[in-house]
């Protein structure tokens, strides 16, 4: 095989944690002397000048789309290498592309070596909406398909192997854990800066990092008045689209709050580095618990930031016992709120906590072990 086709819902400049990631493994990729054509959907906006081949044959993912680009990838020597980027519901048709799928499928008959990077699986099966279910009910038909086409799959989290692995029938199909990179670049802007513009004096400056959806919002909701109203009194920064929207809703609610309490807004990977890293401690709950996939907490992580998270149902054991983050169930959030507050505390303690997380993604997490794993396969 000659060349790296991956095929993606999003790509960079679209905003989003699936185009973040292929763009940094495309790049990685070609800069190691890789050729690497990537196939997405079209964007209004100017593509920067990259040493990846962008093209946009993907179209908006209908089948007329996918036979402009079968006869597009034929004009490559066969077998031809597809690394899918895999996330059910970035493939148009309200996420039951069942076509994609088998069009994936066909490509594997003729020859074409499929590869699939499993961000999210499928849609979970419970009690709810009769809609819910039938997506459900189709996003595992779905995999059937996708699990049939493919020779390799790549998980974001181990936990999707065990989802995945009773779809594939008894067929040995190898299946590894491919982690998520911080999209992160180098530091321009010093923190102490950013930190004025947001803090006086000694005062601590918590944050949270992320994109601000219902449920990490609501958990966020929950856990932040133990912290605000603590001894330590200190100041938080939101930062992430739709941030804005958290703060006001926040300060509606707790009006003594609004001269502490700040949000960034949408922040590119340039200037990300100095508005975390102008931070004391990082607050960030997640619903089914932190994992690998989470790229907020890669973020935190690969700068050696302190952060209290939660332990779910996903979480990996690496998370209890590297001793990088500071740790509670979803389900206390007093566990969480006093947890942040003891820390606010204790300067050396969160410089430890902050020390064990830049070294746990030194040894995990860096790009630079996706694009060996990849080409190693």
């Amino acid at each position: 095989m000659t060349g790296w086709h991956i095929i993606t819902s999003e790509y960079a400049p679209d905003v989003g944690g699936v185009s973040d990631y292929t763009q940094q493994v495309a790049e990685a990729l070609a800069q190691g002397g890789e050729e690497v054509h990537v196939w997405c959907p079209p964007t209004t906006q100017p593509r920067p000048v990259s040493c990846v081949h962008v093209h946009t044959e993907l179209g908006r993912f209908r089948p007329f789309d996918l036979r402009r680009l079968a006869r597009a990838l034929d004009s490559f020597h066969s077998p031809r290498r597809l690394l899918v980027q895999w996330v059910p519901h970035g493939y148009g048709y309200r996420s039951i592309n069942l076509w994609f799928c088998l069009w994936l499928a066909g490509r594997a008959l003729k020859g074409d070596v499929v590869e699939l990077m499993v961000h999210e699986p499928f849609l979970e099966l419970k009690r709810g909406p009769w809609r819910h279910v039938a997506i459900a009910l189709v996003h595992r038909l779905m995999t059937i398909v996708l699990l049939r086409a493919a020779t390799r799959l790549w998980v974001a989290i181990p936990a999707w192997e065990g989802l995945l692995r009773p779809y594939a029938f008894g067929r040995s199909l190898r299946i590894d854990w491919l982690p998520i990179p911080a999209c992160i670049t180098s530091l321009r802007e010093p923190a102490q800066s950013v930190r004025e513009a947001y803090v006086d004096g000694a005062r601590p400056l918590v944050g949270h990092f992320g994109s601000y959806g219902d449920a990490v919002s609501q958990l966020l909701a929950e856990r932040l008045p133990g912290i605000m109203e603590s001894s330590a009194r200190p100041s938080l920064l939101l930062i992430g689209a739709r941030g804005e929207a958290f703060r006001a809703a926040l300060i509606e609610r707790y009006p003594a709050w609004s001269a502490r309490v700040h949000a960034t807004g949408y922040v590119d990977s340039v200037e990300l580095p100095g508005c975390l890293q102008a931070c004391d401690l990082f607050l960030q709950p997640y619903p089914d618990g932190i994992t690998s996939r989470r790229t907020s907490a890669m973020a935190c992580l690969a700068l050696g930031l302190p952060m209290v998270t939660t332990s779910g149902h996903l979480t990996e054991a690496l998370w209890k016992t590297s001793g990088a983050v500071s740790l509670a169930h979803v389900s206390d959030p007093a566990a969480f709120s006093a947890a942040a507050t003891r820390l606010l505390q204790e300067p050396a303690e969160r410089a430890r906590i902050g020390l064990g997380a830049a070294s746990l993604y030194r040894e995990r997490f860096t790009l630079t072990s996706v694009v060996m794993a990849l080409k190693a396969a």
